[in-house]
């Protein structure tokens, strides 16, 4: 009786160049996956952070003092007269697939000074403010809403053209230069989802409108880590035949 032989075993040999390539690329996509890990505790802590400002007590305008920087997401009210004649229309903001713009007007505070407002979303067809003139509050009004940062929210949006009266984002200097205010708060406030009259400007109530895909991000470099690795393996692992036949090749 012939005795069983033993079943030959992989043997895993690397060569140089795949070597090469392979370990600094399964370096850098493990880099990447990481730093999409790093990215999601920062998103997730940016978006508590706001969760837990909306969730407090509106403050008066009044008791804000700088560029209220650490009160971003805050509610808060401010009392004052529109000033209407220095209206902005501020483009490409859409509603449920409508094209529009919000419409921002400053506010002149009692206690003095000039605050911000962005009163909502009106369809492009209302751009001019004499269509919507019961919406143009005259007298003492106190607004309530969200306090926010001026400038570009992100670099997607394009940049505003004050020369040309084309607004994307509330910057308070720009528009204050461009009007002639002086006196303007360094933030603004986002109006809430109380009906004006006439129905126009539309506000809305507050959300976190913040993406949070890192998590996906983050497995997707880490599986393509995985996969390099398996190829690699596969690729440098051999049958002791597979050896002898390429050392055949090679004399």
């Amino acid at each position: 009786m012939m005795a069983e032989t033993d079943t030959p075993r992989r043997r895993f040999r690397p060569t140089l160049w795949p070597t090469v390539f392979t370990v600094p690329a399964l370096a850098l996509l493990i880099a990447l996956g990481s730093w999409q890990v790093q990215r999601l505790h920062w998103k997730e802590a940016v978006i508590a952070e706001r969760e837990a400002a909306l969730a407090r007590a509106p403050l008066s305008v009044d008791t804000i003092t700088g560029a209220g920087a650490t009160l971003s997401f805050r509610p808060v009210s401010a009392t004052g007269v529109f000033l209407h004649d220095s209206e902005i229309y501020m483009d490409g903001k859409s509603y449920r697939g409508n094209p529009g713009g919000q419409v921002v007007t400053p506010l002149r505070l009692d206690r003095g000074g000039v605050v911000y407002i962005n009163r909502g979303w009106v369809p492009r067809e209302l751009r001019n403010p004499g269509k919507r003139l019961a919406g143009r509050v005259v007298g003492p009004v106190t607004v309530t809403g969200i306090l926010r940062r001026s400038g570009r929210e992100s670099d997607w949006i394009p940049e505003n053209q004050p020369e040309k009266d084309l607004w994307y984002s509330v910057d308070v200097v720009q528009m204050a230069k461009r009007q002639g205010l002086s006196g303007v708060l360094p933030f603004y406030i986002e109006a809430g989802p109380a009906a004006n009259p006439g129905g126009w400007p539309l506000g809305r109530k507050p959300v976190i409108l913040l993406s949070n895909n890192h998590l996906q991000y983050a497995f997707t470099w880490y599986s393509f880590a995985v996969v390099l690795l398996v190829i690699y393996v596969i690729y440098h692992t051999k049958r002791p035949k597979e050896d002898k036949e390429d050392s055949d090749v090679g004399l």
